[in-house]
């Protein structure tokens, strides 16, 4: 019996895996990076800004494609623009300054970025 088959799969369901994680990680950065970019203005948006790269580039670096980058930069993003939509009662974590305004754009922009990164070639064994 050969188990060719099983190897090819097991390795799809690992990428999702990786994806899935990746997305839940940019979620959480997201959120993370939401509240203290408020806080500790610049110090603050610029660590919220750093760690968003982290994900995004330690996603193309740990699947080796650019879904991974793909995958962290949409859950960073789904969860950013959850916090902006703010409450029906008026609340929101988002206030409309400058600061808000950066750290959305430099985080899609990084996202960006990171994204057309070319990959890097494999060493020579």
């Amino acid at each position: 019996m050969s188990t060719s088959g099983a190897a090819p799969a097991a390795s799809r369901n690992a990428r999702f895996a990786w994806y899935a994680g990746l997305f839940v990680l940019g979620a959480l950065v997201g959120t993370a990076g939401a509240l203290v970019q408020a806080a500790w203005l610049p110090g603050g948006l610029f660590l919220a800004l750093l760690a968003a790269t982290a994900v995004f580039y330690g996603g193309l670096r740990a699947t080796g494609t650019h879904a991974g980058v793909v995958a962290g930069g949409g859950g960073w993003l789904l969860a950013v623009i959850l916090l902006s939509l703010g409450r029906p009662e008026g609340d929101g974590v988002f206030a409309g300054g400058v600061g808000e305004l950066l750290f959305l754009f430099g985080g899609m922009a990084l996202a960006v970025m990171c994204a057309t990164l070319g990959r890097l070639p494999r060493p020579a064994p």
